[in-house]
């Protein structure tokens, strides 16, 4: 069983964010750069399946820049057996299609079983990646899982939805992605982190894989100005002198919101 696992590294969700507003993208600068927590949830389930099915084979996957190396490394001391990291200029600002686009021609590159992803990220909120990877890969996907069960040959679990849980199932080579119903991410020890610096890190490119971060051929979205959240006006103070009542009912349908 070869597990492939998605997983991207973003701004510290503690720390500060910021909005360069020259490149309209999120300033990586400001605050340090962490593996987001779901996907450490992802490779968390990849690697509890690995510690009970001997032979499993758990592969980390990232799209991230040139700097991330030291980052993706945790995935590797936290149990992982080999990393990927995917890092072009071109794909600075890219949108979801080209990110699954890349993202896919690199799993295709290996001969998978499952692929495991974070249903939706902490900066971009991508959450259409999983099954746009799967329809891109031409295999069956089952999102939003609360609850997973891997054995052989299908993946299975269940999802919160309106009316109560949904149980899905898929047979592999398969794409899920799952929620933070799922349990965290182990600490990395010692021996992990150590093992961690002789573990196979592959770095790719858009050349590598074939592709054209420019292709006017396929579909994209453009980002043609970004501007900063105007600063939040006062409000409206109605003091009560024996008409609030009425001071207010005239607020509102001054405002047309009455």
């Amino acid at each position: 069983m070869k597990i492939v696992v998605l997983v991207k590294v973003v701004p510290d969700t503690y720390g500060d964010r910021k909005l360069n507003l020259e490149t309209g993208l999120a300033d990586r600068e400001a605050s340090e750069a962490v593996v987001d927590e779901i996907g450490e949830r992802a490779l968390e389930l990849a690697l509890s399946y690995a510690d009970a099915n001997e032979g499993t084979e758990v592969v980390l996957l990232t799209l991230a820049p040139e700097g991330a190396t030291a980052t993706i490394r945790k995935g590797l001391a936290m149990g992982a057996g080999s990393a990927i990291h995917v890092s072009d200029q071109g794909l600075r600002g890219a949108d979801l299609g080209l990110t699954a686009g890349t993202l896919a021609a690199a799993i295709r590159r290996l001969e998978f079983d499952l692929v495991i992803t974070g249903n939706i990220s902490t900066d971009g909120s991508g959450g259409m990646i999983p099954a746009m990877l799967a329809e891109l890969l031409d295999v069956p996907h089952a999102t939003g899982l609360s609850s997973v069960e891997i054995s052989d040959g299908v993946v299975s679990g269940s999802r919160p939805v309106e009316s109560g849980v949904q149980q899905v199932s898929a047979n592999l080579p398969a794409v899920i992605s799952i929620t933070e119903a799922l349990p965290s991410g182990r600490f990395p020890n010692f021996k992990g982190i150590m093992a961690a610096k002789k573990k196979p890190l592959e770095v790719l490119t858009l050349s590598d894989l074939g592709i054209i971060a420019d292709d006017p051929e396929a579909a994209s979205s453009i980002m043609l100005t970004v501007t900063e959240k105007p600063p939040r006006a006062a409000g409206v103070k109605i003091i009560d002198e024996g008409d609030a009542g009425e001071k207010l009912a005239d607020f509102l349908v001054e405002n047309r919101l009455a």
